[in-house]
């Protein structure tokens, strides 16, 4: 059995994989992400994305921010060897919005921002307000949850190479 800090840094490139693929799937296949949340209504890069290139020991990393920034400078970082760390996503699903980061390597999530909740106006509302509360933190988990399990069943199979792979080169070099 592999030591867990061995497992971690031999495997985390499925991270970084995954966040590619999802960046992917936002620009060219919202109906394959649709297929793995039926909640889903859009989801969307949001305000920030981190890419990483290594050079032997250096590690050049590239950060794109802004609401309205152009991801031209993501896809020929993609393009010289980088890999995605980081996304900022937007999911949305009904009248609800998520804004949420993922990092790759760990699968963290951070900087989550679940809907608004109704406001608490007894004392009776306290545990329905925070039951609601946890209900909008997990949706957030279970849809990258089902995300990567999806990832994953796709790059186990023959599909990955004879088909994926080369839509993601085309998509990276057009």
């Amino acid at each position: 059995m592999l030591d867990v800090s061995v497992s971690y840094d031999r495997y985390k490139f499925l991270g970084y994989e995954f966040l590619t693929w999802l960046w992917f799937l936002i620009e060219k296949d919202q109906n394959k992400l649709k297929e793995l949340d039926r909640d889903l209504m859009s989801l969307e890069i949001g305000n920030r994305i981190v890419l990483e290139n290594r050079f032997n020991d250096a590690v050049e990393s590239i950060t794109i921010k802004g609401d309205d920034a152009g991801l031209e400078e993501g896809i020929l970082a993609l393009r010289k060897g980088s890999v995605v760390t980081e996304l900022n996503l937007v999911y949305r699903s009904g009248d609800h919005e998520w804004r949420f980061n993922i990092k790759g390597e760990s699968f963290n999530i951070g900087n989550l921002r679940p809907p608004d909740t109704g406001p608490v106006e007894s004392k009776d509302d306290i545990e329905g307000a925070i039951l609601e509360k946890a209900y909008l933190y997990e949706k957030s988990v279970v849809f990258i949850d089902a995300a990567f399990k999806g990832f994953i069943r796709l790059r186990l199979s023959k599909n990955w190479n004879e088909n994926v792979v080369p839509l993601l080169k085309q998509w990276i070099y057009s």
